[in-house]
Order: structure tokens, then C-alpha cells, then sequence
């Protein structure tokens, strides 16, 4: 009779166990993506992730292992100003960069239901130390909330993109103007990470995108292209990429603005000699 009694009681809690299970995987045997994704990031991102190390890269080699590779593509959203005076424009961009970082690789047991894990936290992983060596000023867009996401593939693939506003420096030759064309660049670099530990690629397809409809003040974009920059400094050789972006000024505003009330202003004042 006792036996019976512990026999039932171990039936009942495992009973209880497989129902607690069933609840947690939702109704009906239905899993619970969301469970299982916090599951994956707290292991991944557990204790043993150091995130002040910077990833293997891939080409490893028998005295130490490759440079992580960055590939890195950028969309221009809009260019709200162009300025002759102080040789700046002001551009706003979405900024992605892709790596890849093995320790946070997982296997993905869901049938595709989760295909990357998300991030809106990018201080929870390893960055890199990307600048832009023409900014004046930049700035993150935080309303709502910040426009910033990591994005995290089963194969270690991480994908980070922001949307930030920038003003650049732009040297600009006038001697032509108002016939003139610019040459403004966007540059891309690692503050602290040389050739032999950090490079930048561009992404193969679509390096740059511009928005459809793009309208420039008093220019005409006419021109961009993706191209690299390496510097070499007295601490090495660092990584660099660039978008060269071609503007060509509207002579028709000038036109209308300058030259043509000048020259009425001229053959009104020659009138007068007439009406003598």
C-alpha cells in the first residue's frame, strides 16, 4: 500500500512537470520563440563572452590568426545643407557593419522560427572602434527610441546599424564657381585597431545607396562611388574607406537669382541716357 502511494505521488509530479513544460511551450505544444530566444542570448552572452576581445578573423594562419574583417555598406537618407562658407555638408545616413564573431554562433533547433536574434543594446557585444576622420559634428537619433540594432546570425554573423546625422568637412575649389563641381567625401576608419587586427570592406553589392528623390539645395548630385583610403600614421597603418560624393552646382539658380537682375538693373540705368 505504501509503495502504491509513492508510486502515485512520483506519477502526479511528473505529471505536474510535463504539464509545466507543455505551459512553457505554449498551448497545444506551440513553442515559446521568445523563451527560447532569452535562452540563447543568456547562454551566448554568458560569462564565458569577453567582450573587450575582439573576434578571430577568418583567414587564420599557424603563427596567429587574420584581421576581423568589417564590411560595411551605408544608405545617404538626405543632404540638408551645403555650405560654401564653411566648407561643410551636412548629411544623414543609415550606417551597417557586418562581422563575424564565432563565440556567439548557436544553433538554431526552431525550424527557422528565429533566423537572427536581436539587440538593442550594441554595448552587450564587441565593436568596432569605427570613426569618421572628416566629422565636425554627429549625433544619434534617439525619439522614439534609439535607431540603433544588433542582429545576430546562427553562424556568429553580427549586423549592426545605426541612423546617425553628420556634418563634414568638404574642401571645396571656388575658382569656377558658379560653373564649379565638388568633390565632398564621407571617410570611414578604426581609431585604434591597425591593418594587422581590424579591416574594412566595402559590401559587394550596393557599397552606397542614396534615396530615391534625393533633392540637394542649389546642387545636383551627380556622381558617387565607393573607394579605399588606408592611412599610415607614426602607430602604423589603419583601415579606411570612403564615399566620394560629386556635387554639381545648379547654374539656373544663379541665373535667375543674380545674373539676369543685374543685367536689368544695367539696361534700366542706360534708359535714362535715352530719355535725355
Amino acid at each position: 500500500m505504501k509503495g502504491e502511494v509513492v508510486a502515485l505521488k512520483v506519477y502526479l509530479l511528473l505529471s505536474c512537470i510535463h504539464c509545466y513544460t507543455t505551459f512553457q511551450q505554449g498551448v497545444f505544444g506551440k513553442v515559446n520563440y521568445r523563451q527560447r530566444e532569452k535562452q540563447i542570448l543568456d547562454d551566448i552572452l554568458g560569462k564565458g563572452y569577453d567582450k573587450r576581445i575582439r573576434p578571430s578573423g577568418k583567414n587564420f594562419t599557424e603563427t596567429g590568426d587574420g584581421p576581423t574583417v568589417i564590411v560595411v555598406n551605408s544608405m545617404i537618407r538626405s543632404i540638408s545643407k551645403i555650405d560654401d562658407y564653411k566648407m561643410e555638408y551636412s548629411v544623414q545616413v543609415t550606417f551597417r557593419e557586418q562581422w563575424n564573431d564565432e563565440r556567439l554562433g548557436y544553433i538554431d533547433n526552431t525550424d527557422g522560427k528565429l533566423n537572427y536574434l536581436t539587440l538593442t543594446d550594441p554595448t552587450k557585444v564587441w565593436m568596432p572602434d569605427t570613426f569618421f576622420r572628416n566629422e565636425k559634428e554627429a549625433r544619434k537619433h534617439e525619439i522614439i527610441v534609439p535607431n540603433v540594432y544588433v542582429r545576430i546570425f546562427p553562424n556568429g554573423d553580427i549586423l549592426y546599424s545605426i541612423r546617425i546625422s553628420l556634418t563634414l568637412a568638404c574642401p571645396m575649389d571656388l575658382r569656377l564657381y558658379p560653373l564649379d563641381k565638388q568633390v565632398c567625401v564621407l571617410q570611414i576608419a578604426s581609431y585604434g585597431w591597425a591593418t594587422d587586427d581590424l579591416v574594412y570592406q566595402w559590401k559587394e553589392v550596393d557599397p552606397v545607396q542614396i534615396v530615391p528623390g534625393l533633392h540637394l539645395p542649389r546642387f545636383t548630385l551627380e556622381q558617387y562611388k565607393s573607394a579605399y583610403c588606408n592611412v599610415i600614421t607614426n602607430t602604423g597603418e589603419y583601415s579606411c574607406l570612403k564615399v566620394e560624393l560629386i556635387f554639381k552646382r545648379e547654374f539656373s539658380y544663379y541665373l535667375i537669382t543674380i545674373y539676369v537682375p543685374c543685367c536689368m538693373l544695367v539696361i534700366v540705368s542706360w534708359v535714362s541716357f535715352w530719355l535725355d
